[in-house]
């Protein structure tokens, strides 16, 4: 076991571990901290106070908080947020000179103000290496260039999603999860591409949440179409709520006519085949790196 503090960067979801230090008596909620990372000193904000985590959670060293933030740091935070639209406007001036096949997502100063990293998305590799020389020579700073996927340019940009809310990946996701054509077929949705993507294109990564219960769910029902055996004689299934574990059929009565009823699956009785419709390939997305995995 070890005792831990959780740390959130920027407007991220995901929370970090740091290793407490003795000289710091409280951690309160929402306090601003420094801590060391792979790139050095950043600013973060407290998600929760000391508490004890498994070993196996965590990977060993755990870095250390430095200090509570102070007033200095607080207020070199803002001017380097503050700085962010001018950053951005001339290098938007700059990748237009060069004719730059780019587009620009966010931009983000190190908390000491010694690094500027753009984050920008593009059909194919860019070379920018140009690009990186004026810029350096404009900010007279230490220039990055990270380029993102289309998954990643959503988290950093935000939006509202097709439910009305704010997309998972820009609020409560901490890492992209897989989803596939498979998941969305197992909840019985219809595959129109506007209805189970998000904006980045990319199947929603929200079909993934319910999935295991689905996946099992489903095992339990027949297919539409698929033939069964009710207590009122043989059907077709035309529907199947798998929250409730209802399937309703359509049964041909002896005169032609034809009625449809709900029927509980543990009342129906059929035998689903192995035929190709059925089979569903899996389209799982490819996985994107989390942009702040080195935080940690």
């Amino acid at each position: 076991m070890a005792e831990v503090v959780g740390v959130k960067f920027k407007n991220t979801a995901k929370t970090y571990y740091f290793a407490p230090v003795k000289s710091i008596k409280d951690y309160p909620e929402k306090a601003g901290v420094v801590v060391e990372t792979a790139k050095g000193l950043e600013y973060g904000t407290i998600v929760f106070g000391v508490k004890t985590v498994d070993d196996e959670t965590i990977k060993q060293p755990l870095k250390p908080i430095i200090r509570m933030a102070t007033e200095e740091d607080e207020k070199r935070m803002k001017e380097n947020s503050e700085k962010i639209p001018d950053a951005m406007e001339k290098a938007r001036e700059k990748i237009a000179e060069l004719s730059l096949d780019m587009k620009l997502i966010g931009a983000e100063y190190a908390f000491d103000g010694k690094k500027l990293t753009f984050y920008f998305s593009a059909d194919e590799r860019v070379d920018f290496r140009e690009l990186v020389k004026q810029l350096a020579a404009c900010f007279k700073l230490r220039i990055e260039l990270r380029q993102v996927g289309i998954r990643d340019e959503t988290k950093i940009l935000g939006g509202i999603a097709p439910c009305g809310r704010a997309c998972c990946c820009a609020g409560t996701m901490n890492e992209f999860a897989k989803v596939s054509i498979k998941m969305a077929k197992n909840q019985g949705l219809h595959l129109n591409p506007s209805k189970i993507s998000g904006l980045c294109g990319r199947l929603m990564c929200c079909l993934e949440y319910e999935n295991d219960y689905y996946e099992k769910a489903c095992k339990s029902f027949q297919r539409i179409g698929g033939k069964v055996k009710t207590p009122d004689g043989d059907g077709v299934v035309v529907a199947n709520d798998m929250i409730k574990m209802i399937s309703k059929v359509k049964i041909e009565k002896p005169d032609g006519s034809e009625i449809y009823k709900d029927f509980n699956v543990n009342d129906l009785e059929f035998q689903r085949k192995n035929c190709e419709e059925c089979k569903v390939k899996d389209d799982e997305s490819d996985d994107i790196p989390d942009l702040f995995d080195d935080e940690e």
